[in-house]
């Protein structure tokens, strides 16, 4: 390639729409020149999730609104880190954005706002559930050696704004204004040559401030090498970290309990143990009763999707017409939260149950940012406040 060293688009050329497909440049080109410009209200949003409990947690709004700043069209959406409700059973769903302006205007950008909502929300959606299965232990991503190197940072933001207590990406980190977390790989153990030397270089070589975890499945049993590293670091030794092979697991609750007892009748209860590799929700809470922590990587850096769709619901053409394809309701919607995650969508401007609350915000006016963006603490608190409801309420979505 003469133009780039990678397969990946800049933000130039992405923001002139050229990431689009090609069928949307037919369109607008077919438009052109038969000057046709009504103009149109389109919804994004989600008829189910791939979660049987039915909710996930919206991300990727910044970075639409500087995509579409600019253009001629107005366009309201959930705040960043808002929960939203699907219901595959049902055929109301709730609109995440609602984007109103003349189609020709916006019509090739339809791929990259879904691209941007749908890898986001899908990271974020993954993140908040992990969140829930760890409950208050140490949760890290460790997922961005799965994916392209180009989307790292946004990968650990939506993660990050989800609950995650740290990241590993050192790009990512610094955007975050975070410290990457992290200590050693295998790799290093390996070019040592022993564990034991690998640890006592380690802390010899690196800042006290970072966190003296030793990784304890190299070369021999997991047992074994904890308690070796307590006897070489001592009260230096802050953790253990266990990514224990899957070939070698067994029952691997059964291997950290081990690790557990073994290092408290040294004297190393204040040891966290720290668990990687290959971790999802259910083990996750299969090993809550011992371990301390654990670090995510591909379960969250690839997340099953939530899928995204974007479609027209009403036409202007001479007058205001509500025209949706088939499968799809006309009209634009408002969605309206009451307590308990408990949402009614109606045609906008029709009754909404009292004292709910509106999903849908003015994000662009006329191509103007109509309200300033969040700081990411903001959003993580947003998202912590969502999940810790979501322990105890039951979402649920109607209209009528």
């Amino acid at each position: 390639m003469a133009d780039r060293l990678l397969w990946l688009a800049n933000e130039k050329e992405i923001r002139n729409a050229e990431t689009t497909d090609s069928y949307f440049l037919n369109t607008k080109k077919v438009l052109q020149r038969n000057h046709i410009d009504n103009r149109v209200v389109m919804e994004v949003y989600a008829r189910e999730v791939p979660y049987a409990d039915g909710w996930g947690v919206v991300s990727g709004v910044y970075e639409v609104a500087k995509l579409l700043e600019g253009l001629p069209i107005s366009v309201w959406a959930f705040n960043e880190g808002d929960v939203f409700v699907a219901d595959a059973s049902k055929a109301i769903y709730e609109p995440l954005m609602v984007i109103e302006g003349r189609y020709i205007d916006f019509a090739e950008y339809e791929n990259p706002i879904l691209g941007l909502l749908t890898t986001s929300t899908s990271v974020s959606t993954k993140a908040a559930k992990l969140r829930l299965a760890a409950g208050p232990r140490l949760l890290m991503s460790f997922g961005t050696r799965r994916v392209h190197p180009a989307l790292s940072a946004l990968v650990e933001r939506s993660c990050y704004i989800a609950g995650f207590d740290g990241v590993s990406n050192v790009l990512a980190a610094k955007l975050l204004r975070l410290e990457p977390s992290g200590t050693m790989p295998h790799a290093l153990i390996q070019v040592v040559g022993s564990q034991e030397k690998a640890w006592r270089l380690f802390d010899e070589t690196i800042p006290s401030s970072v966190p003296r975890v030793a990784l304890v499945d190299t070369f021999w049993d997991e047992k074994a090498e904890s308690i070796r590293a307590l006897e070489v670091l001592g009260k230096r030794l802050w953790g253990v970290r266990l990514d224990t092979p899957a070939s070698r697991r067994g029952d691997f609750l059964k291997i950290v309990e081990e690790v557990r007892w073994e290092l408290d009748i040294r004297g190393g209860k204040s040891v966290k143990i720290i668990v990687s590799g290959r971790l999802d929700e259910e083990s996750i809470r299969k090993l809550n009763s011992v371990a301390d922590g654990y670090g995510v990587g591909t379960a969250v850096a690839y997340p099953p999707a939530v899928d995204l769709s974007a479609k027209i619901v009403e036409v202007t053409d001479g007058a205001r017409e509500f025209r949706a394809k088939r499968g799809g309701l006309g009209g634009r919607k408002g969605v309206y939260r009451s307590p308990g995650f408990n949402d009614f969508v109606a045609l906008e401007g029709k009754r909404r149950p009292e004292r709910s609350v509106p999903m849908l915000q003015l994000l662009l006016k006329d191509g103007k940012l109509a309200r300033d963006f969040d700081s990411v603490d903001t959003i993580r608190s947003r998202v912590k406040a969502g999940v810790e409801e979501l322990r105890s309420a039951q979402p649920s979505i109607s209209w009528r």
